[in-house]
């Protein structure tokens, strides 16, 4: 369909701003911009509790924030990875989206402020999700959760480390995940897609920012090759025996056919997954809900189908 007339004046806002890109003016740059544009968001709900903490990681304390919908016990856990391209976002930048998701999932939410590139390149924020999964898991009761039901997931970037988090604890021993939900997630490093050619350019995420991200996360010669199923989870070569799934696309993203392709890939192997494809709309919709209202509507649907999920066996996803 055409662009959502939201979306269309959106574009039309930044074309008329003229930001530099940050492959311009850099990462340190970009995310002064990005705190400075932090007064610009809404507040999200007011939650019972949020409380930051850090957890111990591979590299030292972890800062997390997180989230309780109510002072009940034994209620799911979602583990969350913000977005950016694995050089910007930020908890507090994804705070008012976590307020919104532990109020409508009635899940505790657990949000990671992970090392980032360029100055930590991969795998070191996936290390740190990985072990902030785990500290979820192992603490739990503790929180106020159930580990039975422990979630991941993320957006762009995040949809990407949350996918990774779940290949791995499959593949060495845990922790034991119920659900990922991947929103555009960012799942295979080889950028080649028909979705890439058509949505490249002009629906503000483009092919030259994402080889950007890409460039400052996996360098040529860093620690691991992009291949890597921790850096890219659509090179695993099984994906059979993991957690349901919600895959939330958009049309007008560069992104959309990697993550529908997973999410085929995943059904594929036997694993239940709901895919969503929203029409009309580009990258970063639902991490925007107070420019986007598809994004108010979409967080509410996440949060409505991952209720569900958790709320027993057999449940639909």
């Amino acid at each position: 369909m055409a662009l959502h007339p939201q979306v269309e004046a959106y574009l039309r806002q930044m074309e008329a701003l003229a930001l530099s890109p940050a492959w311009e003016i850099g990462a340190a740059a970009t995310r002064e911009r990005a705190r400075a544009a932090l007064g610009t968001i809404p507040p999200g709900p007011e939650l019972p509790r949020v409380e930051d903490r850090s957890v111990p990681g591979p590299a030292g304390a972890i800062p997390v924030r997180v989230y309780w919908p109510s002072a009940e016990r034994g209620l799911p856990v979602l583990v969350w990875f913000h977005g950016g391209g694995w050089v910007l976002g930020s908890v507090d930048q994804d705070d008012a989206n976590c307020r919104r998701a532990a109020e409508r999932s009635g899940a505790i939410v657990v949000s990671v402020e992970y090392r980032m590139a360029p100055e930590d390149v991969a795998p070191a924020s996936f290390e740190d999700c990985l072990a902030a999964t785990a500290w979820a898991a192992e603490h739990a009761s503790e929180l106020g959760g159930d580990a039975s039901r422990l979630a991941v997931g993320g957006a762009s970037a995040g949809g990407n480390l949350a996918a990774a988090v779940a290949v791995q604890a499959r593949d060495h021993g845990g922790p034991a995940l119920a659900y990922q939900l991947l929103v555009y997630p960012v799942t295979d490093s080889r950028m080649d897609s028909a979705s890439y050619v058509s949505n490249g350019e002009g629906f503000g995420l483009s092919r030259q920012a994402m080889e950007w991200f890409w460039d400052q996360y996996a360098p040529a010669g860093g620690a691991v090759s992009r291949d890597d199923p921790r850096v890219s989870p659509a090179h695993a070569s099984d994906l059979s025996g993991l957690p349901r799934a919600h895959v939330i696309t958009a049309e007008y993203d560069p992104l959309r056919d990697e993550g529908e392709a997973y999410a085929a890939r995943l059904e594929a192997a036997g694993v239940p997954v709901r895919v969503d494809r929203v029409p009309g709309h580009l990258h970063g919709f639902y991490s925007n809900p107070h420019i986007f209202d598809a994004g108010e509507q979409w967080i509410t649907e996440a949060s409505t189908a991952l209720r569900s999920a958790l709320a027993g066996a057999g449940a639909p996803a």
